[in-house]
């Protein structure tokens, strides 16, 4: 959420007769043919607008977007078929949790969490209900998982008299940020097992040898969001049972399947990363990545009910019947549940299964086009999810952020990033092929970088300076706030910002 904070305007309250006073006020040349008065851009309006004004106002503002079918920094969906659009419109209305109004819908989200579970092989019968819940995504999904490893984790520690004020989670400095939230949100310390250039994801090894008694859980990752490459579960649970046995702690693994667990099962059906590692209690998976739902959607499934505790789910009866619910917000929107449901008998196995082999055929054509034009290594593996990441072999004359930076110029949205400790020197691009990545965007993405190659040779911007792997944390930080500062300046310019 951005708290933004501007002066008083005209309309809204106040007086500005300055020179800037138009920097307060919405203007649009096609609404003028309903409304002449200018619309504070600050403050609630006086008085009211004709619907088609308002609707020109923003719509004209929502021009100077980014078109999301080119934003290839995100996983997230960005079409889906008319059908399911229509289902989506048709329960837009409807509030998740009116539970006992909207039956049908509770009965939907309970179909996707077995059929999730099943996925991932949790040990549950054909008659018996899995444990899970609908989220508004990973994030919210991390949450609940990482409450549950807390709360088994202290009710185990008060059980034996120990201390239990000082929860830990061993991970990857590789995660996404949502684990530091968790983190810092609830008083867990977060234990990174640090990076190497050329391994960009959690060394098991070292991994298991950072976990002590306050450890409530591993978290691996399937699909790390820097190169899209899986953690190796297996061995973390190979080396954590065995270390379990030494100690007899019993520490859990939870696998934050945010943008692999729904590609893994389809492409890598012999790679044991799920339920069948005894030691995995818990997973996540964002059905708005690779579970090809619009953004707001994501699912939390646990081994059995055991591994959920009780205390943790809360009983409500004041909308209609009694309602369990285990989640951090309230009211929650039902159409992306339906539209999961949508895909998954939509789709089917196969359905699922052919359009991840897309994706990954997509990935190599772009991967292969890459190298071919003899600036770039790929950073990322052949086994994970659909994801190109590429580094520059000469920096001396430009980096990937200038890179970055002048294909927005051509509607691209390619993120450049540096690495986490300790590989911080390595900077590299990053596109996500989705569903509607087609293949002649390969073919014009790469074209556009080309030009841009060629533009950065022949006028090498002085800003532009090359990676010094002796002043590396340096010039790693200046360039990424000269990126980002850069960016909100030209869009937001008038704006002043702030995150909380």
């Amino acid at each position: 959420m951005v708290v933004t904070t501007a002066s008083k305007g005209r309309g809204g309250g106040g007086d500005d007769d300055g020179e800037n006073a138009d920097d307060h006020y919405l203007n649009s040349t096609f609404a003028s043919r309903y409304v002449r008065e200018p619309v504070p851009k600050w403050r609630m309006p006086a008085k009211t607008i004709p619907k088609d004004a308002a609707y020109q106002f923003i719509n004209d503002e929502l021009m100077l977007d980014g078109t999301p079918r080119l934003n290839l920094a995100s996983f997230v969906t960005t079409w889906m078929e008319p059908e399911c659009d229509q289902l989506i419109m048709a329960s837009i209305n409807k509030n998740y949790v009116d539970m006992d109004e909207y039956p049908v819908t509770t009965e939907i989200q309970n179909r996707c969490v077995n059929m999730i579970a099943h996925l991932f092989n949790a040990p549950t019968g054909d008659l018996e209900a899995a444990v899970g819940v609908g989220t508004v995504g990973s994030s919210e999904a991390i949450m609940l998982a990482g409450l549950a490893f807390k709360r088994k984790w202290q009710q185990r520690r008060k059980a034996e008299g120990k201390p239990f004020d000082k929860p830990n989670i061993v991970t990857g400095a590789n995660v996404q940020v949502c684990w530091e939230k968790f983190a810092r949100y609830f008083e867990v310390e977060l234990k990174e097992v640090k990076l190497r250039e050329g391994y960009y994801v959690m060394d098991p090894e070292k991994a298991v040898e950072m976990v002590d008694e306050n450890t409530i859980c591993v978290a691996a990752i399937l699909g790390s969001t820097l190169t899209g490459e899986f953690e190796d579960v297996k061995k973390v649970n190979d080396l954590l049972t065995q270390k379990n046995k030494e100690t007899g702690w019993n520490t859990p693994i939870h696998v934050d399947a945010a943008s692999g667990g729904f590609v893994a099962p389809f492409l890598y059906p012999e790679i044991e990363w799920d339920f069948r590692l005894p030691l995995v209690k818990s997973i996540n998976v964002s059905g708005h990545k690779y579970g090809l739902v619009y953004a707001g959607i994501g699912w939390v499934v646990w081994r059995d009910k055991e591994d959920l505790p009780e205390e943790l789910i809360f009983h409500i009866n004041y909308l209609g019947s009694d309602q369990p619910t285990f989640t951090l917000n309230f009211s929650k929107g039902s159409s992306q549940i339906i539209a999961q449901y949508y895909q998954f008998i939509r789709l089917g196995f196969e359905g699922y299964k052919n359009i991840m082999q897309n994706c990954m055929s997509t990935a190599k054509i772009l991967q292969n086009r890459l190298e071919k034009t003899g600036h770039f290594d790929i950073v990322s593996k052949d086994v994970g999810v659909p994801v190109v990441a590429f580094s520059l072999k000469d920096s001396s004359k430009y980096t990937v952020f200038s890179i970055a930076d002048s294909l927005r110029r051509y509607g691209w949205i390619v993120p450049a990033y540096t690495m986490p400790a300790d590989a911080q020197h390595i900077a590299v691009l990053r596109v996500v092929i989705r569903e509607d990545f087609s293949r002649s965007l390969v073919e014009r993405l790469i074209s556009d970088i080309l030009k841009v190659l060629k533009d950065l040779d022949d006028h090498p911007s002085t800003s532009a300076t090359p990676i010094n792997t002796d002043t590396v944390t340096k010039k790693t930080e200046r360039q990424i706030e000269e990126e980002v500062a850069g960016h909100w300046k030209r869009f937001v310019r008038e704006r002043k910002t702030g995150a909380c």
